[in-house]
């Protein structure tokens, strides 16, 4: 059997203040056997700090531009910016520096320095606070990457959910989902599930009323919307069903019905799949000429610097960048 080649992977260490560096640090020694080299992008001197902190050796530093480096982790500070670790804090600085680091990682990426990239959480308030106005990763990456049409799937357990719509209220959420939006979750979900391993692609799609509208009882956007985009999409070949009520679902799909559910809004899909995979689940970005994963949780800043943070979530992040980096990305050139 040929021996895999060692892949490089990079983790940008998030907001510094929050459990990001911590989970980072503590998923890379969990993964030992992993056959990757894990490069750690951000400050260099606080990712020591918090490695002293708890108790695990400090990485070395280098540049992606320098010779190759025979360590299994060190860290690359792309920007030397003056940061202090304040556990817990908002700080726009430490979220101006996170966004920093995303640039320059999802660049490594897509000059081939990287083979994919794992992203700590950061704080959407001290994005904000430091004039970054994406809403989050996953629009921020799509700009990065030049492409317009993304996706959000979280997985963990036997679930695998796509969010139709992502960070926005829930007055907005009807008049955001339009059919276009529907028909590019679907067309976006059915393109990943072969990457995942799930090669039976089976689809279902909820409705956004309770009991999928009740034939138009409870509104109409299943009718209206959802349906016409299930029909088109099954006339394509894509095997799916919907729209479904959302409290069922679910349960449909743990059982093994589904190998994928399409939620319309961000609650009614990461609720179920938290339930069932709090400390498991796994952000994937659809749509990305990259690999790019990440924990599915935030940054935690009231227990972040007790060293209590679990990296589970972390851990299988990396694991899935790995895997992922190995297959044919569907939306590489």
């Amino acid at each position: 059997m040929p021996v895999k080649r060692q892949l490089r992977i990079g983790i940008t260490l998030g907001d510094i203040n929050g459990i990001g560096p911590e989970i980072a640090l503590k998923a890379v020694r969990r993964l030992r056997k992993l056959n990757a080299q894990f490069v750690f992008i951000g400050h260099a001197g606080i990712l020591a700090e918090q490695a002293r902190h708890i108790r695990l050796p400090a990485p070395p530093t280098a540049s992606l531009d320098d010779p190759p480096t025979r360590a299994r982790a060190y860290c690359w500070t792309p920007e030397r910016l003056p940061l202090r670790w304040t556990p817990g804090e908002i700080d726009p600085s430490a979220s101006a520096a996170a966004g920093n680091w995303i640039v320059a990682g999802v660049d490594a990426c897509l000059r081939g320095q990287l083979d994919a990239l794992v992203t700590a959480p950061i704080c959407k308030e001290g994005f904000h606070r430091a004039g970054i106005e994406w809403p989050g990763h996953t629009e921020m990456l799509a700009e990065l990457c030049g492409v317009s049409r993304v996706g959000m799937m979280l997985f963990g357990g036997p679930l695998r959910v796509v969010l139709a719509t992502r960070h926005i209220a829930i007055k907005d959420v009807p008049a955001s989902l339009t059919r276009r939006v529907i028909e590019d979750a679907i067309e976006m979900t059915a393109m990943s599930l072969p990457w995942l391993g799930a090669r039976r692609g089976r689809i279902a799609v909820c409705g956004l009323n309770p009991h999928a509208g009740e034939g138009g009882k409870m509104g109409t956007e299943e009718e209206d919307l959802i349906r016409p985009a299930v029909e088109r999409a099954r006339r394509r070949g894509v095997p799916i069903v919907g729209p479904l009520p959302g409290d069922t679902v679910f349960h449909q799909a743990a059982q093994g019905d589904y190998d994928a559910v399409i939620a319309m809004y961000h609650d009614q899909g990461l609720a179920p799949l938290k339930l069932i995979a709090f400390d498991s689940g796994v952000n994937l970005t659809l749509g990305l000429p990259i690999v790019r994963t990440s924990p599915d949780h935030g940054t935690a800043f009231g227990i972040a610097g007790k060293n209590i943070a679990n990296p589970s979530s972390m851990a299988e992040a990396i694991k899935w960048a790995e895997q992922l980096a190995r297959r044919k990305n569907p939306w590489a050139q």
